[in-house]
C-alpha cells in the first residue's frame, strides 16, 4: 500500500506540467477574483489558495471512498478482484503512456464526467463572490469535479485498490501531489512550473508508471497471495 501512496503523489506531482493548462488557469482566475484587499496581502492570498486546494483534494478523497466502495461491493469475490486489478494495470500503463506524451487520446476518459460536472458547476455561482475560507473551500470543492483524464485514470486505479479507505488514501495522496504546481499557479510561482514542465522529469515518471502498472498484478499475487481478495469474498459467507 505505501508503493501505491507514493506513486499515487509523484503521479499527482508531474500530472501538474499537464494540469497547469486547464486547472492552473482556473486556480488563477479563481485568484485573481478574489477582493482587491487579498490579493494585495500576500498571507491572505494564500490562506484563499490552500483554502481552494484543500476542498478540491477533499472532493478526490471523497470520489476515492466512493469508488473504492462500490469496487468492495462488486459480487464475484477473488475472480472480480483480479479483473480490477488487471483494469488497474491497463489504466496505468495507459496513465504512464499519456504522462510520457505517447498517448494523447487517453484524456478522451474526461467525457465519462462531463454530464456529473454539468449538474454541479451550476452551484458555484451561488458562491461568488468568494470573498471568504470558506466560500473558497467550497468552490475547490466543485472544482474537484471538474472532468479531468488524469484525475479519472488515478480514480479507476484506486477503485481496485481493495476498499474504500485504500480508495480514499490514494486519491488523497494524489492530491497531495498536485499542490505544490497548483499552489504555484495560484501564487505566480513560475520557477516551480518551469521545473515540472522539464521532459526529462516528465518521461522519467511516466516509464516508472509504466513499469509499475505492468508488475502491479505480480506485485499484488506476491504480497498477498490467495488472501488478497479476502476482504471482498468475506462478504459472501
Amino acid at each position: 500500500m505505501t508503493i501505491n501512496l507514493a506513486i499515487a503523489a509523484l503521479l499527482g506531482l508531474f500530472s501538474s506540467v499537464h494540469c497547469l493548462g486547464m486547472c492552473g488557469g482556473i486556480i488563477g482566475a479563481l485568484s485573481m477574483g478574489l477582493p482587491d484587499q487579498v490579493r494585495d496581502s500576500r498571507y491572505a492570498s494564500s490562506i484563499m489558495v490552500c483554502a481552494y486546494n484543500l476542498g478540491r483534494i477533499t472532493s478526490y478523497a471523497c470520489a476515492g471512498l466512493i469508488i473504492g466502495s462500490a469496487a468492495f461491493l462488486l459480487p464475484g469475490g477473488a475472480v472480480a478482484h483480479s479483473i480490477l486489478q488487471m483494469i488497474a494495470a491497463v489504466v496505468l500503463v495507459g496513465l504512464g503512456m499519456h504522462l510520457g506524451g505517447w498517448l494523447p487520446r487517453w484524456s478522451q476518459i474526461e467525457s465519462f464526467g462531463a454530464r456529473v460536472w454539468r449538474l454541479i458547476q451550476p452551484l458555484g455561482r451561488h458562491l461568488l463572490p468568494v470573498n471568504s475560507p470558506l466560500k473558497a473551500l467550497l468552490m475547490g470543492m466543485l472544482w474537484g469535479w471538474l472532468p479531468c483524464g488524469l484525475v479519472y485514470s488515478v480514480l479507476l486505479w484506486a477503485g481496485a485498490s481493495g476498499g474504500p479507505v485504500s480508495g480514499a488514501l490514494i486519491m488523497l495522496s494524489f492530491g497531495v501531489g498536485t499542490l505544490p504546481g497548483m499552489i504555484a499557479a495560484g501564487l505566480a510561482a513560475g520557477a516551480l512550473r518551469q521545473m515540472l514542465r522539464r521532459a526529462a522529469l516528465r518521461r522519467g515518471l511516466a516509464l516508472i508508471v509504466i513499469v509499475f502498472g505492468l508488475a502491479s498484478p505480480w506485485l499484488h499475487l506476491a504480497t498477498h497471495g490467495d488472501s488478497g481478495a479476502a476482504p471482498m469474498s468475506h462478504m459472501h459467507h
